[in-house]
């Protein structure tokens, strides 16, 4: 049957990890933007993604929330191809949620009800069990006095603390996290760091694409390092950062290993 076959994985593999990218390419016209990228992520992982811009880094979590198409290769959420024709994309979504640069809240909606409109839309919940779900987020990240605000009235830290929480409120199984912390000033960089501390410590598996080295250093379990569209180095965040040995990532991390 075709769902069987689409849900058809390699024995070694089944069953172990939560998501697993095997041989993902895409390009973009004639520039390969990934290339041949194989990694997995385990339940409870903190995976973050760091390397120079232009890398891949955040087109490889675009493929991964499928806002972009990737060329070639697959995708596996619970063993089940993501890519094939009769995945349900919004339903896939509800569970690997997503947390933007740029926040995408919607403007003309309170923090509240940008927190809601997912949980009552997608997930089909009633108005009482939004808001519930939604203030409990809310309060997690510290907004909760500001249920009643637009995104104008917003800092960048509170706004993408909303993010969070709206992205929280579909109580995903996986988060990933596209340089979450790169819109912000620099002193709004630390209320948003020590929410994504707290939902590491939780448990959460997320995936993040950072520029915070010491953030990765400090709360990964694993760190991928890439470098012109392919995974160049990973492995903890011990070895990566204090014995890498692909020199590539020996060059990217020496101004911040010499601090």
């Amino acid at each position: 049957m075709a769902e069987n076959e689409n849900r058809t994985v390699s024995p070694a593999s089944s069953g172990s990890h939560i998501i697993r990218v095997e041989h993902l390419s895409k390009s973009f016209g004639s520039h390969e933007v990934l290339k041949d990228i194989n990694f997995n992520v385990d339940k409870g992982d903190v995976t973050c993604v760091i390397g120079s811009s232009g890398s891949g880094k955040s087109t490889l979590l675009r493929c991964i929330n499928l806002l972009e198409e990737a060329s070639s290769g697959h995708i596996y959420f619970n063993d089940a191809d993501i890519m094939s024709r009769e995945n349900n994309v919004h339903n896939y979504r509800a569970k690997v949620g997503m947390v933007f640069q740029h926040f995408n809240l919607f403007n003309n909606m309170t923090v509240l009800e940008n927190c809601t409109i997912g949980v009552r839309k997608v997930l089909k919940k009633d108005d009482r069990y939004a808001k519930e779900i939604a203030e409990k987020f809310l309060e997690k990240v510290g907004m909760i006095p500001y249920i009643n605000a637009k995104p104008a009235q917003l800092s960048g830290g509170q706004a993408q603390r909303v993010a969070i929480a709206r992205a929280l409120a579909m109580e995903p199984d996986v988060l990933l996290f596209d340089e979450p912390t790169s819109a912000l000033d620099p002193e709004m960089v630390g209320e948003v760091l020590d929410v994504m501390r707290a939902l590491a410590k939780e448990g959460l598996t997320m995936i993040i694409v950072t520029h915070e080295m010491a953030f990765a250093r400090d709360v990964s379990s694993r760190v991928v390092f890439m470098d012109d569209g392919v995974i160049a180095e990973e492995g903890s965040p011990d070895v990566i950062f204090n014995n890498p040995k692909n020199p590539r990532t020996q060059e990217f991390l020496s101004r911040f290993m010499n601090k």
